[in-house]
């Protein structure tokens, strides 16, 4: 029986992670010349992690500035009902919502997003506003962005 457990990975499993996350495009050869392991165990150690979804999915990261998206908001929006967890999903379908958070405090969700200016973001509040099971919300712009990294240092 196969377990997602970290008791059941090998340390080659978290040195495969570790290089991933540096660059995703990384072939077998390359992972297996880096670690010192023959192609057949690179290829076989990914796609087990793959399975198990600690690798969920293989992406660029992309300066979201550069790109034109220079208002990052962190929103915490507070529920009523028992719509809670649809209400999330719902969030985190939107394009512009790159985290969605079910978190413990008076409100019920945080939500990072991404706007090109303050008019998405007003857009953006004034249709979580319309929904019927969202109370409130509460806006906090970040004024610099000092680190945004998803990478989990191993």
């Amino acid at each position: 029986m196969q377990t997602n457990s970290i008791e059941s990975m090998h340390s080659i499993d978290f040195q495969i992670i570790s290089l991933l996350q540096e660059d995703c495009r990384l072939s077998f050869n390359k992972i297996a010349r880096n670690l010192g392991i023959s192609v057949g165990t690179a290829f076989n150690h990914v796609k087990d992690l793959e399975k198990k979804g600690i690798v969920k999915s293989y992406t660029a990261v992309v300066d979201a500035a550069k790109l034109g998206y220079t208002l990052t908001a962190l929103i915490l929006v507070q529920t009523e009902g028992s719509q809670l967890s649809q209400i999330e999903q719902e969030i985190a379908n939107t394009a512009a919502a790159t985290a969605v958070y079910d978190i413990t405090s008076d409100y019920d969700i945080a939500v990072i997003a991404k706007f090109k200016d303050r008019a998405s973001l007003n857009t953006y509040l004034k249709n979580l506003l319309a929904s019927p099971h969202i109370k409130r919300t509460v806006t906090n712009i970040a004024l610099n962005v000092i680190k945004e990294d998803m990478r989990i240092k191993l």
